[in-house]
């Protein structure tokens, strides 16, 4: 079966805090470049250029990856539907069963096999009616041309649920494991638990086995945090996550393994010798509440729930400059930033009614 989908993707050609459904915060007046970083004279690449814009009329779409001949996958929050556009066009691949969309919960993050040619899993982050869960799905190409999927390999249980900060972005690391971003869910004693699931980054293997290595000996890679929503490696292989702070503090993080980033005790870069400092900090919640996340050469892209914009941060090494704005009000929440494989971007909308895609040219 992986060997028939590999054949026919190969010959396919396609082109500071969450709010439930129906709910855009108020954005605030802060001005381009509102922000604060590490660095010094890092300088974020030229201003992004928009291509076109795919009314594709999704509902709440929460994370998007590509199949390996061009063709994207969206996850639909509370529909808990898949969604394969190609061509410009959505169309309905299923329905994801068992999961209980509320608040912030549903079908939330999707990361595409380091070995889809040969395996054809997709990897799913959802909210069940127990808990947040991580699962597989095996894609098959139907009669037709049309993909299927078979029924979901519950992989990974037990990160807890509420009807916010349930975390969901997953992807795998350079390394070949799975990292998952947990939320607090509401829960502030467990960030600080090295043996509790929220309020951590997550490293398991792709069966859904701790990673072996991880530094306390479970599947926690780091902890200390509040709602992370945006995981990307950098040209180094160094993790970055964006995460939501409380009303003050949206992060960007560098992240290493057995990290303390703080959550509840601190937010932001206090300069406390116990925890780990954010390396860009947004100072109010109204400018970002940053969601999806992605590298190119040296600069990180981040969406824009809350603040309703494309932020961009210049890395150098492990330090970050201040972080630029572009689009700010112009396309509403921005959930996800997805890297085509034409080396641009797709920014997802989200809460939009309906919702749509930003195509990006590569950054210059």
């Amino acid at each position: 079966m992986a060997l028939c989908l590999a054949l026919f993707l190969s010959g396919c050609t396609g082109s500071g805090n969450d709010a439930p459904t129906g709910s855009i915060p108020e954005t605030g007046a802060a001005p381009t470049g509102a922000g604060s970083g590490t660095g010094s004279g890092a300088v974020p690449a030229a201003a992004p250029k928009i291509l076109k814009r795919l009314d594709l009329q999704l509902n709440i779409p929460w994370a998007a990856v590509f199949l390996p001949n061009g063709t994207a996958i969206i996850s639909e929050r509370e529909s808990a539907l898949l969604k394969v556009v190609k061509d410009g066009r959505a169309t309905t691949i299923g329905q994801i069963p068992g999961v209980s969309p509320a608040g912030e919960g549903g079908l939330l993050g999707l990361a595409l096999s380091p070995d889809f040619a040969s395996d054809s899993y997709l990897y799913l982050y959802y909210t069940s009616p127990q808990d947040n869960r991580i699962a597989r799905v095996k894609l098959a190409e139907a009669p037709g041309g049309s993909l299927t999927f078979n029924a979901p390999q519950v992989l990974f249980t037990g990160i807890p649920k509420a009807s916010t900060h349930n975390g969901g972005r997953i992807r795998f690391g350079p390394d070949g494991f799975l990292y998952a971003g947990t939320g607090d869910s509401q829960r502030r004693e467990q960030p600080q638990d090295p043996n509790a699931l929220g309020g951590k980054i997550l490293r398991i293997t792709p069966d859904g086995q701790p990673a072996p290595g991880n530094p306390f000996g479970n599947a926690v890679y780091s902890l200390g945090h509040r709602n992370v929503q945006g995981l990307a490696w950098d040209s180094e292989a160094r993790l970055w996550a964006s995460e939501f702070g409380p009303d003050v503090d949206d992060e960007l993080n560098l992240i290493v393994p057995g990290g303390n980033y703080g959550w509840p005790a601190v937010t932001g870069a206090p300069h406390r010798k116990e925890y780990l400092d954010a390396k860009a900090v947004w100072p109010s919640t109204a400018d970002s509440s940053p969601s999806g996340l992605e590298i190119a050469g040296s600069t990180a892209y981040l969406g824009a729930l809350r603040g309703q914009r494309l932020w961009t941060v210049a890395l150098r090494g492990e330090d970050a400059g201040t972080p630029v704005a572009y689009f700010t009000g112009e396309y509403g929440r921005i959930r996800d930033v997805i890297r085509t494989p034409e080396g641009g971007f797709w920014l997802l909308s989200n809460n939009q009614n309906p919702d749509f895609v930003l195509v990006l040219a590569p950054p210059t």
